[in-house]
């Protein structure tokens, strides 16, 4: 979105503003390294083509998807950081047989890994488990350099869970929370990792709590200035390795 963004976007010098569809991407430099600020809009589907946009156009060393998310983690309050040790899809299951009547039972849902067999993943057994996609070490790396800079909450790690929903079922959320070791949830993170993968791009997701209905905080939209703030001392931290 918009405000999560505009903030990072303005840091940059030297700013070239190009638009693909509906996409935005700033170039510029920090620390007089080349830097693309993505605005990727909403969703797995959007998320997705942005990241391969991105790839092809800028050939980029490495990939930060940045933004807001919601708690899994009673633990977690708003301005609390998560990186993105996995990025999880949240998406992608096969509900076992009901009868006409008998209702649904999205606990009883079954995972579906689709990058695990050319097959049907839904009658393979070693796809029975949701997607998962491990960060890169080195920028993970970074991204701990700097922790001790944020001083608006606490930074974790932990998996960042993606999908096209967004959900307020508590139960459900305690599913994914106790079953995937999801921290949060949003719906980019996972579908960019998987492209970033698939395309050989290192890749580190880094979301800040922006709401938890675990524990009753509401959503506060200025979370996303300081994700922002977190992730350009992240890239400063990068890019000083790359220069070494």
């Amino acid at each position: 979105m918009q405000i999560e963004t505009e903030k990072l976007a303005g840091r940059l010098e030297h700013v070239k503003v190009e638009r693909v569809g509906d996409w935005t991407f700033w170039s510029g430099t920090i620390d007089g390294y080349p830097v693309i600020v993505s605005k990727t809009l909403k969703g797995m589907s959007s998320a997705a083509a942005a990241t391969v946009l991105a790839v092809e156009r800028f050939r980029p060393l490495a990939i930060i998807n940045q933004g807001t998310a919601g708690g899994h983690d009673p633990r977690l309050r708003l301005y609390d950081i998560v990186l993105g040790t996995s990025a999880v899809n949240l998406g992608a299951f096969r509900s076992r047989y009901r009868a006409a009547g008998s209702g649904s039972n999205p606990l009883d849902w079954r995972p579906m890994d689709l990058t695990a067999a050319d097959g049907s993943a839904a009658n393979d057994p070693n796809a029975r488990r949701a997607a998962r996609f491990e960060a890169d070490g080195p920028l993970l790396d970074a991204a701990r350099s700097v922790t001790k800079t944020y001083t608006r909450g606490k930074v974790v790690e932990g998996a960042i869970g993606s999908s096209d929903m967004w959900n307020d079922e508590v139960d459900l959320i305690a599913r994914f929370h106790t079953e995937f070791g999801t921290a949060v949830e949003e719906m980019e993170t996972a579908s960019a990792a998987q492209i970033a993968k698939l395309l050989s791009v290192p890749f580190l997701g880094i979301r800040v709590v922006s709401d938890n209905i675990t524990n009753g905080d509401a959503y506060d939209p200025k979370t996303s200035e300081a994700c922002e703030d977190f992730v350009y001392d992240v890239v400063k931290a990068y890019v000083r390795t790359l220069k070494r």
